[in-house]
């Protein structure tokens, strides 16, 4: 299948984003990452620990203290089915306890995209649109957030977009920190910075001058917690709590979207970090190794232990590249030995169906072939040369490392 190609900067800060995994012994000034008075590793997965005390608490315990701050942020690894599993979980309880009163701001979405997705909330956002505004608004990985989604549409709670605009991040490129129109920006935490640093590979000292990625990480987090303060002022939610879902890296020792948040709008905050303190051997490549530096904050306020669980590997895979049009999958380039060379697709057929069944997405496309199982026909409906034309073969296992 497809997939969205990211600029050098975006790959690199889609490693950032992630919560980082711990591994081995790193000596940090609050010693066990950020925890000081015990190490999460020593928790039995599930567990969830009070920083501040190292108190391990229930989870109606976590939820009784944090269900009293306005801004509620819980730091995720993107891809760990846990960590959006625990993200629901809080929500859920929130809802519960203050009904109509709970909105969340998720980094996946882009500030400019508020007006779609209000009208998703309103709901006069078709489910087909609302998938392509988070493919165009964050890329691939919609069906982590599903579950999430479906939960904010059945309650009607609000949902905000916080990361930066395309425009916005276009002028930090060509004009630098001091160029007009950005948000204000705080460049001098020495915390954050000695952290981010060490992740780009880089130190303290790095030189600032002209564009470098750190800047972009910046105007992130900053634009994000602009987004906080206007929510914590807007007349339309005086007394709402606010859930903030972001990668790890934006909220842990809360100097990143937190502090930026509280500088502009003093309040009461709560940060709880899914954390994974051991990686699967089959995940290791996952694994985030740097130089680690020494941080005299508290990572959270409370470290939640999980598992690092990620979707199953496709084992169905037609085996094209596609790009998604209005009006269908458009084949870009078909794999030899592959299924769809079998069945006979070629390139710039448009895909519309599989199995008679009109197909949203190319996500949806790699979903739902994944309910089917080797050796089972499938019709595949394309337009060729303005005509319909329908093809069908038996799916076969694929040796080919890079299609579906």
């Amino acid at each position: 299948m497809h997939r969205i190609q990211h600029t050098l900067t975006i790959t690199l800060f889609l490693v950032v984003l992630g919560n980082p995994v711990l591994s081995g012994a790193t000596e940090f000034a609050v010693p066990n990452n950020g925890s000081p008075y015990k190490s999460l590793s020593e928790l039995e997965t599930g567990q969830i620990l009070h920083l501040p005390t190292g108190v391990v608490v229930t989870q109606k315990q976590l939820m009784d203290t944090v269900s009293t701050s306005r801004v509620i942020y819980i730091g995720e690894t993107h891809d760990n089915l846990e960590a959006h599993r625990v993200q629901m979980e809080i929500i859920r309880d929130l809802h519960a306890r203050y009904p109509g009163k709970v909105a969340v701001g998720m980094e996946m979405f882009r500030r400019p995209a508020q007006n779609q997705l209000d009208l998703w909330h309103e709901g006069k956002l078709t489910d087909r649109q609302f998938r392509k505004l988070f493919r165009e608004n964050w890329g691939l990985g919609i069906q982590l957030y599903r579950p999430i989604f479906d939960y904010l549409k059945a309650q009607r709670i609000p949902l905000l977009g916080l990361k930066s605009g395309e425009s916005l991040e276009q002028r930090l490129r060509e004009g630098g920190l001091e160029q007009e129109g950005l948000p204000d920006i705080d460049a001098d935490d020495p915390y954050h910075r000695a952290y981010s640093m060490a992740l780009f590979g880089g130190h303290a000292s790095h030189s600032t001058e002209g564009f470098h990625p750190y800047h972009m990480l910046l105007l992130w987090e900053e634009s994000m917690a602009e987004a906080v303060a206007e929510f914590l002022t807007d007349d339309r939610y005086p007394d709402w709590k606010l859930v903030v879902l972001a990668g790890g890296f934006h909220v842990q020792y809360g100097y990143g979207i937190p502090k930026r948040a509280f500088r502009r709008v003093p309040h009461a905050y709560s940060i709880v970090l899914p954390t994974v303190t051991e990686i699967p051997t089959e995940l290791k490549d996952r694994e985030m190794k740097f130089e680690s530096t020494g941080i005299p904050l508290y990572s959270a306020d409370f470290g939640w232990k999980l598992d690092y669980v990620v979707p199953p590997p496709l084992r169905i895979r037609l085996g094209v590249y596609l790009e998604d049009h209005d009006d269908g999958l458009r084949v870009v380039r078909v794999m030899p030995n592959s299924n769809a060379e079998r069945m006979g697709l070629k390139k710039n057929d448009l895909i519309q169906k599989l199995n008679g069944i009109r197909v949203v997405d190319t996500e949806e496309l790699t979903s739902r072939l994944q309910q089917h199982d080797f050796g089972e026909t499938v019709r595949v409906h394309v337009m060729r040369d303005e005509r319909e034309v329908q093809v069908e073969g038996v799916l076969q296992q694929m040796t080919e490392p890079h299609t579906e």
